[in-house]
């Protein structure tokens, strides 16, 4: 905001007032008046102009406060405020801009103080507007120098002087930055983060998301857990937020939780096909989490029983996705993710046959290489039909690509390698990001 459009605001309130004044508070009001006076001059002028009559004002208000008649004064108080809040905000040099900034905080307290009946609320507000110019300013500047503590530190003051929710989301979000190389700043964060999901603040929606994270980086699990629930009953339609308190519940080992919560959702709105994507998308992550161990599984005894677990909870998924999809044939999520957990069993017996022991026999690797044939033609419709909807999604491409390179037909091997290359070049061919 520049002093142009403030000013005529204190000057506005300043020429309605009446009070006793000496002649240097008087001497600063009228350096006031005077700039009211020119602001429908050239821009070059009024800016001229407003340099010297901010100049003049300083001097004025230098003078007064050394009056001991003055010093009982709010509207002393709050008019060097103003004025050292307007030098500080048009100053680009640190070196004298910081002074003037800590004389305005420092009148504008004492402002607040003798202003018992509120009747220089205005001017105030408006010397505060003028620190929080100052601090923007400054916070941006340090923001993008990835400067986050300072930066912390400049919109924090910014939004200690005014209250702006704007003000405060810029300071959670430098809290949250400086936090990954100094964690004292993640609680700081996590306040100012909790203090606009108690308003309507715009960005709220995103805020649940953040604060989850910064729970689950302090390691308060059961905070993570409660935020993003109360972001999913806020928000519910919202699929970034439900697809983190997925994850969040998986990795505090709550998924039936969720399970249980959307289920009963699904109860009361049974065409919601979005519902029954997230069940299904549960429980592939359940089945994702428990292949994963079975991979690292120290006997075979375990693998095998975490692996029967992951093909049922998958198979669970698959149920769950052909729902969505009986309400929605054309839903792209779900036909992709649908050719995913059916292919997933593929892939594995797909491994499994090339990991055979040298003694097998070739009927034994045949078996095991049909019955992965079989497994891939049932996500074939599905993957086929994720790229027929999508046809530069690098996700639908590549697994395409995968059935075709995992294909075992040995009467179509040479057009299904065709076929995946084919494929590869689509994928290198996207924009990157895709």
């Amino acid at each position: 905001m520049k002093i142009k459009l403030l000013m005529i605001g204190l000057l506005g309130l300043m020429s309605a007032a009446t009070f006793a004044q000496t002649r240097d508070v008087k001497n600063a009001q009228e350096s006031y008046d005077e700039y009211d006076q020119i602001k429908g001059q050239p821009i070059a002028v009024i800016k001229a102009k407003a340099k010297v009559n901010l100049a003049d004002a300083k001097t004025s208000i230098d003078k007064a406060v050394l009056n001991e008649k003055n010093l009982g004064l709010a509207q002393t108080y709050a008019l060097k405020g103003a004025i050292y809040g307007a030098l500080a905000a048009e100053d680009s040099v640190a070196t004298t801009a910081t002074p003037n900034l800590n004389t305005a905080v420092e009148a504008i307290k004492k402002a607040k103080e003798l202003d018992t009946k509120g009747e220089y609320k205005k001017l105030i507000d408006e010397a505060n507007t003028y620190v929080a110019i100052f601090y923007q300013t400054q916070g941006v500047a340090q923001y993008k120098a990835s400067k986050f503590e300072a930066a912390y530190q400049s919109f924090d003051s910014w939004s200690q002087a005014t209250g702006d929710t704007t003000a405060t989301y810029y300071a959670a979000l430098s809290a949250s930055n400086a936090g990954n190389t100094n964690p004292k700043f993640y609680p700081y964060a996590i306040a100012d983060y909790n203090k606009l999901l108690a308003t309507n603040y715009s960005e709220n929606q995103k805020i649940y998301g953040y604060q989850t994270t910064l729970y689950i980086l302090t390691k308060d699990t059961a905070a993570a857990l409660k935020t993003i629930a109360a972001g999913v009953a806020k928000y519910p339609a919202n699929s970034t937020l439900r697809e983190q308190q997925l994850l969040t519940a998986l990795m505090a080992n709550k998924e039936n939780e969720v399970l249980g919560s959307i289920e009963a959702s699904i109860t009361n709105d049974p065409r919601n096909k979005t519902l029954y994507y997230y069940a299904a998308l549960t429980y592939s992550r359940i089945g994702d989490a428990a292949d994963t161990k079975a991979d690292k599984a120290k006997d075979d005894a375990t693998a095998k029983t975490l692996h029967a677990t992951a093909l049922e909870n998958y198979a669970k998924a698959s149920d769950y996705y052909k729902k969505a999809l009986a309400i929605d044939a054309e839903y792209f999520d779900a036909n992709l993710n649908l050719g995913y957990v059916l292919m997933k069993p593929a892939i594995d017996l797909y491994n499994q046959a090339n990991k055979l022991p040298s003694t097998a026999t070739q009927k034994q690797y045949d078996d095991l290489r049909q019955k992965a044939d079989d497994q891939f033609e049932l996500a074939k419709p599905y993957l086929q039909k994720a790229v027929d909807l999508n046809p530069k999604s690098v996700d639908a491409l590549s697994n395409l690509r995968n059935y075709y390179r995992g294909k075992y037909d040995k009467a179509h091997a040479a057009d299904n390698k065709a076929k995946a290359e084919d494929l590869k070049k689509q994928i290198d061919a996207l924009p990157s990001g895709k």
